[in-house]
């Protein structure tokens, strides 16, 4: 049977208990274990899939296609394994189940309560992945914070597994803040303390306790909390500020995270945990031998979140490129055509992001035709792609007037269009083409070469496609599909031939990217980006040792 770990949050949000809970299970899977991470969100909405990314950051893709919060990218780019629906709930999709089981009678007329029937549901998906055999350790991390009235269910569900289930089968994990008063200098437990005084109030008392904090913790502060919130001295961890994310693994090997809650569960500890890939990516990241600046043109650029997958895609692509990738945040909706040269020149390789809506459309044109004017590496992807057809039909073909139907339904060269199966859909929640399709590569093309083989599979999120129409108008002017769907036909990835690097894919390739396994199309267009930046310094000193001379 799996043994369970509940990871919980107090205090305040945003303190990393998504990547506290990947890092303890990236330390227990090098140890040799089967592990898989879920997230349970407090919110009533069904998924995050039509939340805007101001509130809830990016929406994950997963294989099979559901649309989750952005923590399961970072158990996948941790743990180097596929998730899935059974992943992520949220409380919107707790309550859908079960108010369906009340229409079809399976409460036998029952009043349906809260408790047990809410916490009954809880409490079988936390079990449901632990069931299948695949799994030695599932950890559960919970949304939200200790107090919040939509919460409490969650921590009443662990409440019951903790009495259900044997004791040394189910541990709480609670991380919390520890601030640092800078009048004082001073470090302060007395947050952590009510934060675990809440919790025990709610039935549930944490094991080990995670404590985010600015400045070193020294032992009698560690013995004061261990006093307080009942805990054993080794069970209070210490957790740091880091420089990156993939530090915190290390971090929390030296603080011994994993062998007390090993201790905890009576795992008996055999052998160290094998980090020598995770270091070897670490000393590249940490020890960059060149440097690319890449713009990313997008309209959500004020919150990192809504294209976190992206920005770690950087991460790991600059890594295996020994090259550290500065990442410019431009807002297309303020991109014009006379100041488009001034914005892009510095760059070395510019990137057109994902998104919905006609705001800033025109200004993501502009990037693209000055990139591909320029011999500037470009990397478009889903509406980066699409865009970048509108480009090229309006400015190398000669439809001015071109443009996709989500933006001009009445356009008569419609290049993007809505595709066939979303016609007749209404619905926003769920209804797009999710999860993961195979590609077709053309022999000898750029993208063939990139991923070292004809036949992909990558992860997709959108309802409007290239339009096959016109699809031989754009090769007979120099743009080749490069990659189809070999069921449906649809335009996967375009190219042209002729460019150093101008690349655009209708899916998502940073929803695969992970430390181990970074994404071959961030790779390569990293790797042209170093060349363009190694290029312009070479014409620069040849400039000027032309001055030189005269």
């Amino acid at each position: 049977m799996a043994k369970y770990i509940f990871v919980t949050g107090g205090v305040t949000s945003s303190l990393g208990k998504g990547i506290i809970a990947a890092s303890l299970a990236k330390l227990l899977q090098a140890r040799g274990f089967r592990v898989t991470i879920q997230k349970f969100d407090p919110y009533i909405n069904v998924d995050p899939g039509t939340l805007n990314p101001y509130e809830h950051g990016e929406c994950y893709v997963t294989e099979d296609g559901a649309e989750t919060d952005l923590d399961l990218g970072h158990y996948e780019r941790f743990l180097n394994t596929p998730t899935s629906q059974a992943n992520n709930v949220t409380t919107g999709r707790i309550y859908q189940t079960v108010i369906n089981k009340e229409r079809e009678g399976a409460y036998l007329g029952k009043t349906v309560q809260v408790v047990p029937h809410i916490t009954d549901e809880i409490k079988r998906r936390i079990l449901l992945l632990g069931k299948d055999g695949k799994h030695d350790i599932v950890i559960t991390e919970l949304g939200g914070t200790v107090g919040d009235i939509e919460s409490l269910p969650y921590i009443e569900a662990v409440r019951q597994l903790q009495w259900e289930l044997d004791e040394q089968d189910c541990l709480v994990v609670h991380l919390t803040l520890i601030p640092y008063l800078r009048a004082a200098k001073e470090l302060k437990t007395k947050p952590t303390q009510h934060s675990v005084k809440m919790m025990s109030e709610n039935g549930v008392h944490p094991d080990v306790i995670v404590c985010r904090t600015e400045e070193p913790m020294y032992s009698d502060l560690k013995k004061k909390i261990a006093l307080f919130c009942n805990v054993t001295v080794d069970a209070v961890i210490e957790a740091t500020d880091m420089s990156t994310i993939y530090e915190v693994p290390l971090e929390m090997l030296r603080e011994k995270l994993d062998v007390i809650c090993m201790k905890k569960l009576n795992i008996p500890i055999e052998k160290e945990p094998d980090m020598t890939k995770w270091r070897a990516f670490l000393d590249k990241l940490k020890y960059p031998k060149s440097k690319v600046t890449i713009g990313l043109i997008g309209k959500y650029v004020e919150l990192q979140d809504a294209y976190k997958s992206i920005l770690e895609s950087f991460i790991h692509a600059g890594a295996m490129n020994e090259c550290k990738v500065v990442v410019q945040n431009i807002h297309s909706e303020f991109l014009t055509s006379e100041n488009v040269a001034e914005k892009l020149r510095n760059l070395d390789g510019l990137l057109v992001a994902p998104g919905f809506g006609h705001r800033g459309i025109e200004g993501k044109i502009i990037a693209i035709q000055y990139a591909r004017e320029n011999n500037l590496p470009f990397f478009g992807i889903c509406l980066g792609m699409q865009m970048s057809v509108v480009e090229y039909a309006r400015n190398v073909i000669g439809w001015k007037d071109a443009h996709s139907t989500e933006m001009n339904p009445d356009t008569p060269h419609a290049v993007i269009g809505l595709m066939e199966e979303q016609k007749k859909i209404t619905a926003k929640g769920g209804t797009m083409r999710l999860g993961a399709y195979t590609c077709v590569l053309n022999e000898g093309s750029k993208a063939a070469s990139i991923y070292n083989s004809t036949v992909i599979s990558e992860r997709h999120r959108h309802r409007y496609e290239f339009n096959n129409q016109f699809l031989a108008d754009f090769e007979k002017a120099g743009m080749i599909a490069s990659g189809k769907n070999p069921e449906s036909g649809l335009v996967e990835m375009v190219e042209l031939p002729d460019h150093p690097f101008f690349v655009g894919c209708q899916f998502h390739p940073e929803l695969k990217s992970t430390v181990e396994s970074p994404a071959p199309l961030f790779v390569h267009f990293i790797a042209a980006a170093k060349q363009y930046a190694e290029d312009k310094t070479s014409k620069a000193k040849v400039a000027e040792e032309k001055i030189a001379h005269q």
